[in-house]
């Protein structure tokens, strides 16, 4: 299988037509797309370690949730992070591919990822792009116990909550960055909102808007779906070589 039949299969489980219009993703840098692919790394994204990862581990592809070219390369110089790892990854043969907001919304994707793992069942869509997911826990919990189990299930070094003191039972998910669509959420159902980042200003306004709130970090909201990708490449190439790569290297201190 090459890079380019690679991503086409990809792009049959993650349709192209679910990216919101300002996005940018799919092939980041391809410096040969006949390349015949036997090693594949997935990551969150595509970071100067994950680079280092791949380089020593011969793998062909970097598999990404986050585009590695998002607000746009003007210079291909290497004095520039993004554009220096770009000349990096074509010089070393190695391709980057890049599945954003289609795979937040796509079934199976970042959010139904998230929302399983809470043990939500009867989920919709909700939000931008029908970005989000809205859904039921098994049993009623307060805010704080939730919160905790929100932590527990992510891995993540802490939360924020705002509690407006409302019992959890309906509770929507947006992985990542999901401030703009506080109200949404509330009109979608939700008693709780779940996101990577919310804001200072929306966690303070909570307990007046009568929604939980809980920030529980960009990279831990979004992470788990890496393992989805893992899954999405060995169903289409069963003997292929695919490995996760932690990329999150921020630290809480």
């Amino acid at each position: 299988m090459t890079v380019y039949e690679l991503y086409t299969a990809l792009n049959e489980k993650i349709p192209p037509a679910l990216s919101c219009e300002w996005d940018n993703d799919g092939m980041m840098c391809v410096p040969d797309p006949n390349r015949t692919v036997r090693r594949i790394l997935v990551a969150l994204d595509a970071t100067q370690a994950a680079e280092d990862a791949a380089r020593a581990g011969n793998y062909d592809i970097i598999l990404t949730h986050h585009p590695l070219i998002f607000k746009g390369v003007r210079h291909l110089t290497p004095d520039e992070p993004v554009s220096a790892r770009l000349l990096r990854l074509a010089s070393d043969g190695i391709s980057v591919l890049s599945f954003h907001t289609r795979l937040d919304a796509v079934a199976g994707g970042v959010n139904d990822t998230l929302a399983a793992l809470l043990g939500l069942h009867d989920t919709i869509p909700f939000g931008e792009c029908d970005i989000g997911r809205v859904g039921t826990l098994a049993a009623p919990m307060d805010a704080e116990t939730f919160a905790g189990q929100v932590k527990r299930l992510l891995g993540a070094p802490f939360v924020l909550l705002a509690d407006a003191g409302a019992p959890v039972c309906r509770v929507a998910v947006m992985g990542g960055e999901g401030g703009d669509d506080v109200e949404a959420a509330k009109e979608a159902g939700a008693d709780t909102y779940l996101s990577g980042r919310l804001g200072y200003h929306t966690m303070t306004d909570a307990p007046e808007g009568g929604m939980n709130l809980i920030e529980a970090g960009h990279f831990y909201t979004e992470n788990p779906v890496c393992a989805t990708l893992q899954r999405m490449v060995k169903e289409i190439a069963p003997d292929l070589a695919c490995d996760l790569f932690f990329s999150g290297n921020i630290r809480a201190l």
